[in-house]
């Protein structure tokens, strides 16, 4: 196929939008040029033919959900039998796709949305490569709290791909999450148990190790000898916040508050421990809505 031999002129990529009607002056910009740096859906169609109307929709709400990485390129048989013909394009609708100046995958006649979406997911990036990769950045920068938020928007995008799993069970581990990061190991297989799977578990153990403090122990001590003292709750909650243990810290200053909910600085401090937590951790939104309901 010699689409090489196509005018280059008059040929633009609109930033408003990424479908293009394809023609003799833009051919070689959209699908070489163009297919370098994204993926081009290429949809062989005319007026005549009904089952490519049925199927534009569908096209056109796929390349909507890839506005960055996606061209749909539409080609009229009827307006360009040339560009058509050189593709040796048979029946109608055509999709192929076009890769890196190349055809790399194509299917013939009317497909489900779920099927258009398969064969192009080989080559598109997945919803969840962005936010892991966000992820990733920030644990290397060791800004957890962001690491987490990132690693949980990518979990909850693909939460059957391990390296999801990994990442939100490192993020998780690393602010403090370790019953959440060993639950999100224990689900994992053998084969996905690789050496960034044993980092964690050390990073588990050393988090877990690091978050028994003497003054945590002399706390649990007398609040084993005087469990009705809330100002020992209190106290003991602080300190279970400060290596990161938050579930325990908020367990004891609820504790308090269904006792009284008056109580010195508790109902403040819980709310600062909420807060502190990273964006979509699940764990400040279960307190918030317990708060919520004892408030109103």
């Amino acid at each position: 196929m010699q689409v090489s031999s196509f005018q280059q002129q008059g040929a633009t990529l609109s930033s408003q939008s990424n479908i293009i009607d394809i023609n003799e002056q833009n051919a070689q910009q959209v699908l070489i040029q163009g297919s370098q740096d994204k993926v081009v859906l290429i949809d062989f169609w005319a007026d005549w033919c009904e089952p490519c109307k049925q199927l534009m929709p569908v096209l056109e709400k796929i390349a909507a959900d890839y506005p960055d990485d996606l061209i749909l390129a539409k080609i009229n048989c009827d307006e360009q039998q040339a560009i058509a013909g050189q593709f040796g394009v048979r029946s109608l609708p055509t999709l192929v796709v076009f890769k890196d100046g190349q055809p790399v995958d194509g299917v013939a006649g009317v497909q489900p949305e779920s099927a258009i979406r398969d064969m192009l997911s080989k080559y598109l990036p997945a919803p969840q490569d962005e936010a892991l990769q966000q992820a990733q950045d920030a644990l290397h920068a060791e800004d957890f709290e962001a690491a987490y938020t990132f690693a949980k928007q990518a979990f909850d995008l693909a939460p059957e791909d391990p390296a999801a799993r990994l990442i939100l069970a490192d993020a998780a581990a690393s602010v403090g999450h370790t019953e959440q990061a060993k639950q999100l190991l224990s689900e994992l297989t053998i084969a996905d148990q690789d050496s960034y799977y044993q980092q964690i578990l050390a990073k588990i153990k050393l988090a877990e190790e690091a978050a028994d403090t003497p003054e945590i122990t002399a706390l649990e001590q007398a609040l084993a000898a005087s469990p009705d003292d809330l100002q020992i709750h209190v106290d003991l909650a602080l300190q279970y916040h400060q290596v990161k243990r938050h579930e325990e810290a908020l367990e004891l200053l609820f504790q308090v508050l269904r006792k009284d909910m008056q109580f010195g600085d508790a109902k403040q401090t819980a709310l600062n421990v909420i807060n502190n937590l990273p964006s979509g951790d699940p764990l400040a939104a279960r307190y918030r809505r317990i708060m919520y309901s004892m408030l109103y």
